[in-house]
């Protein structure tokens, strides 16, 4: 067999591999990812991925927020179509007033909160298995690889996202997540001159990317979409010394 068609064979084998694991390549997404683009070349085919697990680990109540907010603005891409959205928690973290910084509809985010985690677990399973959300955040502090597993194999059928807010885990193990995230906040970006409260700025750090290399992004809210929060700079700082956890 020839080299090309070898090649081609393995081409073909590694975009189905990826497929599976909740990557298209743009040309079948992009009308789904407009305004997250900007974070694309830390994954396989330059394409955020949308059918799978992002978990959003944090250590501290400041960096739950900024993940919260951080969130919100994911969302807001996400819910253009119109798409609702599942936000399930113990003890949320949402503040349903400021969704409209970020462009959001709250009457199309429905809550559902919840007391205890065997329950928190089961009804995040079910609404991951509906079809037509535009995405289901759950604040989830400890996933293991098993549950995580049952999650990925609902969502291969539903096509689903799934954001997880992880506060304060226990441990970090290993998952089926398409990406963890690290997100602390920057100061706010304020217009030249003007007093106030500016628009929220983050640090988001990419530790874990599946087939991806990971990396540094420093954003902020432009008031409709995410922009980069010092143009001069490099867009992407890779990050090859983080470890999957």
């Amino acid at each position: 067999m020839e080299q090309t068609a070898k090649n081609k064979i393995i081409e073909e084998l590694r975009a189905n591999i990826l497929s599976m694991q909740g990557y298209k390549t743009i040309s079948e997404t992009q009308q789904n990812i407009s305004g997250l683009q900007l974070f694309a070349s830390a994954f396989p085919n330059q394409t955020f991925p949308l059918q799978g697990i992002h978990e959003f680990v944090s250590d501290s109540a400041e960096n739950t927020a900024a993940s919260s907010g951080f969130i919100s603005g994911v969302l807001s891409s996400l819910m253009k179509d119109g798409g609702p959205c599942i936000w399930i928690s113990a003890s949320r973290k949402f503040f349903p007033p400021g969704a409209g910084r970020f462009s959001l509809h709250a009457p199309s985010i429905i809550f559902i909160d919840l007391q205890h985690e065997k329950e928190l677990l089961w009804v995040t399973e079910e609404a991951l298995k509906c079809e037509g959300l535009a995405a289901v955040v759950a604040e989830i502090p400890d996933l293991n690889f098993a549950t995580s597993r049952r999650f990925q194999l609902v969502i291969e059928k539903s096509k689903t996202t799934a954001l997880f807010l992880r506060e304060n885990p226990k441990i970090l193990s290993n998952t089926t997540c398409l990406a963890r995230w690290k997100v602390s906040p920057l100061p706010s970006v304020l217009p030249e001159g003007m007093p106030g409260v500016g628009q929220p700025s983050w640090k988001a750090e990419l530790l874990k990317v599946r087939n991806g290399q990971g990396g540094i992004f420093e954003v902020y809210w432009s008031g409709s979409t995410f922009d980069i929060l010092c143009r001069e700079n490099v867009n992407m700082l890779p990050v090859h010394k983080l470890q999957a956890g």
